[in-house]
């Protein structure tokens, strides 16, 4: 495993807390994790550069074998970039599936089997990404979001254990939560994230970077591992 500090960790950590924190921050689940000490935040150089990708890979094996030795709700492993400030949404949506690709790649060199619970084709409702064996959804952040909930002072990907969600739903509380993040939306924006949906419905892939897209929209993601064969 490969392992440094970011000279900015501390001060990117107390950033995204900070903004999770905020009252009118809408994700009840992120605010959960925080309460209880597990929302884990990796500070990186620039979303735009694989510099720090065997790192943030290396973070997400740890994060999903914890998860497995000690399976419980709200969760989340928080990679906050230093930079760039400047991008775009379509420049940013481009530079998150730029690091996906290289992380996926990554968990097929290391022999990672993909999580046989959800699809790795990115076009299937039922997709999802795979790191450690372990299936992950994204949220992406940055400064020019156009939807507040998106809007923070990095780029970041916020990786979420997508079996947290089939906990919630297992025990009749997913349809509850997801509706409190979206009335809280709602209240932030002025209407209702058109890019929601239930996994199951359409693909996740849509709603990683936070930019609406339309139904033509493909996402620039292949598998490569043997499950694609």
């Amino acid at each position: 495993m490969f392992y440094w500090k970011h000279e900015a960790q501390d001060a990117l950590e107390k950033m995204l807390f900070a903004h999770v924190e905020d009252r009118a921050f809408p994700c009840v689940g992120a605010k959960a994790a925080m309460a209880k000490g597990t929302l884990e935040v990796l500070a990186c150089n620039t979303i735009d550069s694989a510099w720090d990708d065997v790192r943030i890979h290396d973070g997400l094996l740890r994060f999903a074998a914890a998860y497995r030795a000690d399976p419980g709700l709200y969760r989340s492993f928080a990679v906050v970039f230093d930079g760039p400030g400047d991008l775009d949404e379509p420049a940013f949506e481009a530079a998150l599936w730029r690091r996906v690709q290289s992380l996926s790649d990554k968990d097929v060199w290391r022999g990672q089997e993909y999580d046989g619970r959800v699809s790795h084709d990115p076009s299937n409702p039922h997709f999802s990404l795979s790191f450690g064996g372990e299936a992950f959804f994204i949220v992406g952040l940055h400064p020019q979001a156009s939807r507040p909930a998106r809007r923070f002072g990095r780029p970041t990907m916020v990786f979420n254990l997508h079996d947290q969600f089939e906990k919630l739903r297992a025990d009749g509380q997913y349809e509850n939560m997801r509706e409190k993040i979206m009335v809280r939306d709602e209240a932030l924006a002025g209407s209702r994230n058109p890019m929601l949906s239930r996994h199951g419905e359409v693909s996740e892939a849509r709603q990683y970077s936070g930019r609406v897209v339309d139904d033509e929209w493909a996402p620039p993601f292949e598998y490569r591992g043997d499950a694609a064969k």
